[in-house]
Formats: C-alpha cells, sequence, structure tokens
C-alpha cells in the first residue's frame, strides 16, 4: 500500500490543468515504463501505452483522465492583480483565501483575494463568480507582466497529506487516482502472458469536454474499454442512496450508455474474486470519458468503475488506498477473464 501512495502522490504533486497536461503526463509515462511497450505522448497530450498481444482479436482499453481542474490567467490588471477564469469545474466557495500555484515563466505562489469579514455585505454568504476573482501574487503590474502571461495556468496549492485508515487527501485526485490504478494494473500484468491486447489511455482535458478520450478512444479503437474516474462518497449532508462508501471498494457502473453485459461480468469477478464492490446506478449519461468512448467510430463497449471521493473539485479531496488497488485488481482480473 505504501508503494500505491507513493505513485499516487508523485501523479498529483504533477501539475496538469486542461490543455496543459505534459508535467503530470510525463509522470504518468515514467510510472508506465517498466511495464508497457510503445509508450507515446500523442498530439492532444494523451499518454498512450501498450502491453499483450497486439494481433489478438480481443482489444481492451483502459481509460482515466489525467487533467485536473484549476484556473487561467485572463487579465493583469493595473495594480498587478491577476484576473482569472474557471478551467474545469473549480468549486468556487473554497477559493476566496485561498493558496495557489502560478505556472508562468516561473513558477510562482498568490492568494486568492478575499474581503475581511468586517467589510462584507450579506454575512458573508454571497461567493463571485470565479472570473470576478482575482490572484495576489505581491507584484506590480511592471513586474508581473515580466513572470506571468494571459493564458497561463494557476492550480491550489495543497501537498499531499496521509490520513488514518488507508486514506488520503490532496488536490487532482479527480482522476490521479483513477490513472494510478490504471497503472496498478499494469503492474499486476506484468510478466504474465495475456491473450489479449491492452491499451492504457491516459485522457486529456476531461474537465472540459473529454477531448482527449474523444480522439485517443478514435486512434485506438478497442473492442471494448473500462474508463476509470471517482464519484462521489458518503459524508455528512449527503443522503447515502446519492453516493458510494470510503474503503467498500469499486463503485461498478450502471447506466443506459454503458455496456450492460461488461458490468454483469465485472460483478460476477468481483463476487468470485471476493473483492468487495459497490454497485453506482445512473439514469441517464455518466458524465465521465464512459459516454465519448462507446460512440467513438461504430461504437465500443463501455464500462465505467468508480472510485469514491470525497470534496470533490476541492484541494482536499479524500480517497481510501485500499479502493484504488481493489479497482486494479478487479480490471486485472477482468482482463484475465474470457
Amino acid at each position: 500500500m505504501e508503494q500505491l501512495k507513493e505513485l499516487l502522490f508523485q501523479l498529483c504533486s504533477a501539475a496538469g490543468t486542461p490543455g496543459d497536461e505534459n508535467l503530470a503526463a510525463q509522470q504518468a509515462k515514467q510510472a508506465l515504463e517498466p511495464y508497457c511497450t510503445d509508450i507515446t505522448i500523442d498530439h492532444m497530450g494523451n499518454v498512450i501505452a501498450f502491453m499483450g498481444d497486439p494481433h489478438a482479436e480481443r482489444q481492451v482499453m483502459l481509460d482515466a483522465h489525467i487533467d485536473q481542474i484549476g484556473m487561467i490567467v485572463t487579465q493583469i490588471d493595473g495594480d498587478g492583480f491577476l484576473h482569472v477564469a474557471p478551467c474545469g469545474g473549480v468549486d468556487r466557495r473554497v477559493l476566496p483565501g485561498a493558496p495557489v500555484t502560478v505556472y508562468g515563466n516561473e513558477t510562482l505562489t498568490g492568494i486568492v483575494c478575499c474581503l475581511p469579514p468586517h467589510l462584507v455585505e450579506d454575512d458573508g454568504n454571497k461567493v463571485e463568480p470565479v472570473d470576478k476573482m482575482a490572484v495576489d501574487l505581491g507584484l506590480t503590474k511592471e513586474e508581473a507582466e515580466r513572470k506571468v502571461s494571459l493564458g497561463d495556468r494557476i492550480i491550489m496549492k495543497c501537498e499531499p497529506r496521509t490520513l488514518l485508515n488507508h486514506r488520503v487527501s490532496s488536490a487532482a485526485l479527480d482522476d490521479r487516482a483513477g490513472c494510478a490504478a490504471v497503472i496498478r494494473c499494469a503492474q499486476l500484468l506484468h510478466d504474465k502472458p495475456l491473450k489479449c491486447g491492452l491499451t492504457i489511455l491516459l485522457s486529456t482535458r476531461e474537465e472540459t469536454g473529454s477531448q482527449g478520450a474523444k480522439t485517443g478512444a478514435f486512434r485506438i479503437f478497442p473492442t471494448e474499454a473500462i474508463a476509470v474516474d471517482v464519484s462521489f462518497a458518503d459524508q455528512p449532508g449527503v443522503a447515502a442512496y446519492k453516493c458510494g462508501k470510503l474503503g467498500a471498494g469499486p463503485m461498478i457502473g450502471v447506466s443506459p450508455t454503458l455496456d450492460r453485459e461488461m458490468k454483469d461480468k465485472l460483478v460476477h469477478i468481483a463476487k468470485d474474486e471476493e473483492i468487495p464492490y459497490q454497485m453506482e446506478v445512473m439514469g441517464g449519461s455518466t458524465g465521465t470519458n464512459a459516454d465519448a468512448i462507446g460512440t467513438t467510430q461504430s461504437g465500443v463497449r463501455t464500462a465505467l468503475i468508480s472510485i469514491p471521493l470525497r470534496y470533490m473539485h476541492t484541494p482536499v479531496e479524500v480517497v481510501d488506498l485500499e479502493d484504488i488497488e481493489r479497482v486494479a485488481k478487479l480490471m486485472a482480473s477482468y482482463i484475465h477473464h474470457r
């Protein structure tokens, strides 16, 4: 479990907002190199790696998105403050007063501006939209313009932390936890004879429209695919039936957009292998890369496995390492199962 935590922390520590995932992609590529062949980073920034039999009739693809939510610089005002827009679904409630990292000509630390409570109207209940917020670098306009350009990216600053009971907290666990599960699956399958081909796709730009998964899946065009993402875990204020439970295992997706036979096979394997699992039932689309992958070319049979996660799209997301390990084991067993 310690090695899995180290892998996850390395992935989470590499910045990678939508359209600017190179640092995270390089970190993931390095993690995959001992286990896969023909590892490339394509024009969209996707990491694509292969193992197994390229000539087999059965070709499986595992996908997890490598981008994280953040912000993008839209203006430097006369006082040197950076004005921003969301880059993905940032939770604006956690931004005021938060430390951030700005990736300009050099890496800078800033603070999202906030008013003292003494000066706030309406008891401070109103949170401004992200594009009304600004970041303070402590620089003049001239200094800021030398170090930062329009379009530079910003992420919330938060070091990965170890919690109790195999749990960890970090920004970017959505979906570096999924990436870690896919890489861990490759580790489990390493040096084992595979009767199928296995392509790993760590895809870009999921938070802004799944462009990486669309183009990556089109290029690979597997016979079947499993998308790995995160989903809502239990916490105060949320009805239990609307979320999964931390530490209770993979959340196997059920949706009109997903392949029912693959879902049944995953459930059967989880029972047979005594892997704890949970069901996640959705009445429409899943809101994940699975939706895009399933409609690639003439269609790809697609399943979805999610990792329970608390406090989504904040700098303190929480997952259970045992859930990640179980997702990896379930996928490895599925790939071996015929």
